[in-house]
């Protein structure tokens, strides 16, 4: 069983950055995504990305968040920009569409006004 391990996040602007990095246990040969979570909602996904580099985003993000992975790491990244307030969540990852493996604890990712 592939356990996910995300970290990276953090208090952060707005208009500020992060970079969020998953890294699996395992061989991650699945299309990857990354969702999140905030308080009082449903888990959404904001970004995936297949195993060949191709991607795919939330219209919400789309613009500001660039999804990458190195599969040889077995590491999925993000890197987010122009940070709004709306952006604050918990941010996990998993495979996309079918979420496979179990949840990690996420990262926090707070954006201040």
């Amino acid at each position: 069983q592939v356990q996910l391990v995300e970290s990276g996040g953090g208090l952060v602007q707005a208009g500020g950055s992060l970079r969020l990095s998953c890294v699996a246990s395992g061989s991650i040969i699945n299309r990857m995504g990354w969702y999140r979570q905030a308080p009082g909602e449903q888990r959404e996904m904001v970004a995936s990305v297949t195993s060949n580099g191709v991607t795919n985003y939330a219209d919400s993000v789309k613009g500001r968040f660039t999804i990458f992975r190195d599969n040889v790491k077995n590491t999925v990244y993000l890197q987010m920009a122009s940070l709004k307030p709306e952006d604050t969540a918990v941010y996990y990852c998993n495979t996309y569409p079918v979420v496979l493996h179990p949840w990690g604890q996420g990262t926090q990712v707070t954006v201040s006004s």
